[in-house]
């Protein structure tokens, strides 16, 4: 299996919840070389086998590449987690248009360019799984978030189009589309913006990184087979 942004927070807790069943798991980073040979041995740890790769998502160029490398050493995967994703806060009057092109690239096109990369394999061989992780956001929109909305609404059309373009061939698309979890992101809230967001959720907390993963596990699992299409989202009944 492949997880693109796999080095940290539910990338890395997708990782290592995969790893517990001994799946073969090939995580992607772009920079944070660190972090994904420490989630690599904590995988390890756990019994997987694991091979790290960089790419830069944006680039068709550096992800062909990534896959020759995976088909040298026989990786097909036959689950994707495109979980890869950047986070973008501010008025859309300020929005400059670098700004714009870098987060689709990194949000959506990297998802489109794995998916078109990986997809021939598991039409061939009648099975697949492709999970691509979006937001809440991309549900409802956020005031002054209205990029990061418009990738993740992205992420969710694109996710159910495909899943009817592949259904016939076995292979499943889904979106999993958390809402407010203790990760990196939340790391610009202050303590008392933290417990008065809580306030608002229903079940009074943020959801944790390896409940996102478990959502994920299941979906990347045989018996999920019926389920295609879907937008999934768990956010402690924020959203219903």
């Amino acid at each position: 299996m492949l997880i693109t942004g796999g080095s940290r927070g539910i990338g890395a807790a997708i990782a290592r919840r995969f790893a517990k069943e001994g799946y073969r798991i090939v995580i992607h980073y772009l920079q944070g070389h660190e972090q994904a040979n420490e989630t690599a041995r904590e995988c390890i740890a756990l019994g997987a086998e694991v091979l790290t790769v960089s790419a830069d998502l944006g680039s068709k160029d550096q992800l062909t590449r990534m896959k020759e490398k995976l088909d040298t050493l026989g990786l097909k995967p036959d689950i994707v987690v495109n979980n890869a994703g950047i986070s973008h806060y501010g008025m859309l009057i300020d929005v400059a248009e670098e700004q714009w092109d870098h987060v689709m690239n990194v949000n959506l096109k990297g998802m489109f360019l794995c998916t078109q990369l990986f997809m021939p394999h598991m039409i061939s061989q009648k099975y697949g799984r492709f999970i691509n992780v979006s937001s809440v956001w991309g549900m409802t929109g956020a005031a002054c978030e209205v990029l990061y909305s418009t990738t993740k609404g992205g992420i969710n059309a694109f996710t159910k189009a495909l899943a009817k373009e592949l259904a016939p061939s076995g292979v499943t698309v889904n979106a999993v589309a958390p809402g407010v979890v203790e990760t990196d992101m939340m790391s610009t809230f202050d303590q008392a913006e933290k417990e008065a967001l809580a306030q608002e959720i229903p079940v009074g907390r943020f959801g944790s990184t390896e409940e996102i993963a478990s959502l994920v596990y299941f979906l990347a699992l045989p018996e999920s087979s019926y389920i295609t299409g879907q937008i999934i989202s768990p956010n402690g009944g924020w959203l219903t």
